[in-house]
């Protein structure tokens, strides 16, 4: 057991989680339908406003309005018991999040925002949006996501970008393609930048299995070799 939460309603609109080791962003409805795999790509590109770090204590909200509009509050804290949560010396982590959906499900966005605590009185900002598209029907053409991720962080005077940009086919034969590209990580503008390419194919064994083989070449700061690898996720279903 890694982790640790509980969702709860409150009234016909309002959803909360609280947990401990979970993301505070559990309840965030990002604009993606990329199922990635691997850990640099598998968050659509929005890998510090979606409070990426799940070693804390957390609290997570969501509102339905309606016609596709929903927003969430998170909020991770890694107080103890000397510092405590939600205090000035406790380092706290806390997100919001707009987002829509088409009710066809052909067209999402969000926008996403974050500030980390790295003491009691430097911040760092982040600030993510997110997009997809997909097809009427599926087939040849695949469903688009993309996303951006703009970083303020305390100890650079330089601005960070991190992007993505991921193509899945749902209908190939019997499973589903998915290929995508996106930075290693968040990278200052006066920096270069490393890319990770991956691609997969998720089939069903049978009612209960799934078997997904994934290929990924990610790029190396101050390596003239890339990291190439081949892995296998195996997912149950009961």
């Amino acid at each position: 057991v890694d982790g640790i939460s509980y969702t709860f309603p409150i009234g016909d609109n309002l959803t909360v989680m609280v947990g401990n080791d979970v993301e505070g962003s559990a309840l965030y409805n990002t604009a993606c339908v990329y199922g990635g795999v691997t850990n640099t790509l598998d968050d659509c590109g929005n890998a510090k406003s979606a409070m990426d770090t799940s070693q804390a204590t957390a609290l997570s909200a969501s509102y339905d309005f309606g016609d596709g509009f929903t927003a969430a509050f998170g909020y991770q804290g890694n107080g103890d018991s000397a510092n405590g949560l939600m205090t000035k010396e406790g380092l706290d982590y806390y997100g919001l999040q707009v987002s829509y959906a088409e009710e066809d499900g052909q067209f999402g966005a969000s926008l996403t925002y974050a500030t980390e605590e790295e003491s009691s009185t430097v911040d760092d900002v982040y600030w993510g949006l997110n997009a997809y598209w997909t097809p009427e029907d599926t087939g040849a053409v695949p469903s688009i996501s993309v996303g951006y991720e703009v970083g303020n962080p305390s100890d650079s005077t330089t601005d960070t970008t991190h992007w993505f940009l991921g193509f899945q086919w749902d209908e190939i034969g019997d499973g589903t393609l998915g290929a995508a590209v996106g930075t290693t990580a968040h990278t200052a503008d006066n920096a270069t930048e490393y890319l990770m390419y991956e691609a997969f194919y998720s089939y069903p064994i049978n009612d209960g299995m799934t078997v997904t083989p994934v290929i990924y070449v990610k790029e190396n700061s101050g390596s003239t070799t890339d990291d190439t690898g081949v892995m296998v996720k195996t997912s149950f279903s009961f």
